[in-house]
């Protein structure tokens, strides 16, 4: 089965940068698209970011785009999310997700779920 580990994720002042690892095992990940989500306790689970299986098509949320790049790396079966300009609001736990039914930013299109990484964004 596919396994994802998250890495990447910490504490960084507003308008830093950090740059989140998702690295795949037990399964090529050039078989799956890759999307990004977040979630904050008490809210809903949000879709950041998404990439096919060979890049070729990228979606982000409204909140994100133009500061996010989602990018993969299938030689080194890792995906990887590149955050700039981070504001208090994108506070919250990141995952990574894979899965081959599409590749939207709606969370039931992914089997497949890292164990989280924090990112605060705070002075």
């Amino acid at each position: 089965q596919l396994q994802l580990v998250e890495s990447g994720g910490g504490l960084i002042h507003p308008g830093g940068s950090l740059r989140l690892s998702c690295e795949a095992s037990g399964i090529a990940l050039y078989y799956f698209n890759i999307a990004w989500f977040r979630q904050v306790p008490g809210k809903e689970r949000e879709g950041v970011s998404s990439i096919s299986t060979i890049g070729g098509h990228t979606f982000y949320s409204d909140s994100v785009k133009g500061r996010f790049t989602i990018s993969r790396d299938n030689a080194a079966n890792t995906a990887y999310l590149e955050m700039n300009s981070l504001k208090p609001e994108d506070t919250a736990v990141y995952f990574c997700a894979a899965g081959d039914q599409g590749d939207g930013l709606e969370s039931y299109l992914y089997k497949y779920w890292g164990q989280g990484t924090q990112v605060a964004v705070a002075s």
